[in-house]
């Protein structure tokens, strides 16, 4: 009995051993990052991981046209609203959401999905909360890792998804 004991304990510290050797590997190729915009009481904030273009296609290869994208690498990149919001012309409570989107040449649509903590491929359709259209628009010199950011807007931020030499604009605004 104190055998079996043993192994157990030596097999439990091996699969945590690995699931850390793991996550250092994957986080290393594409590094977490946090994204914040904070203006007189109006917060916003994303976490995600960046992944590198390294000389590939991005938009229409890597990441293919007319498919859900996780919006990053690693886990499902997730955005903290402090107050309810206007997204892209629609109401969003305040709250966490993952970003999820689907790029095409002629824009993008934009998947706030009520669930988070989910791995990145993990999209389940079902728990979407809104899709709406954004527009893009030409990125030089190419960005090569993913970059999400916020600039000032009238009455908000526009969020900026920039990567290669693609850039989505997804406009959030206060009600």
């Amino acid at each position: 009995m104190k055998r079996i004991g043993i192994i157990l304990a030596i097999i439990g510290a091996v699969l945590i051993v690995a699931f850390f050797a793991l996550r250092t590997f994957t986080k290393s190729a594409s590094p977490e990052a946090v994204a914040q915009f904070d203006q007189n009481g109006f917060t916003l904030k994303v976490d995600y991981c960046r992944p590198a273009r390294k000389g590939r296609p991005i938009f229409g290869g890597l990441v293919p046209y007319g498919e859900v994208w996780r919006t990053g690498a690693n886990e499902a990149t997730v955005i903290h609203l402090g107050q309810d919001v206007i997204l892209a012309g629609q109401s969003l409570k305040a709250g966490d959401y993952s970003l999820w989107t689907i790029p095409s040449p002629q824009g993008w649509t934009v998947i706030i999905n009520g669930e988070t903590g989910q791995w990145g491929t993990n999209y389940d359709q079902k728990q979407d909360v809104m899709r709406v259209q954004v527009n893009t628009r030409p990125h030089t010199p190419p960005m090569e890792q993913f970059l999400i950011s916020f600039v000032p807007a009238s009455n908000g931020a526009d969020m900026l998804l920039t990567w290669d030499q693609t850039e989505a604009i997804v406009p959030i605004r206060q009600p």
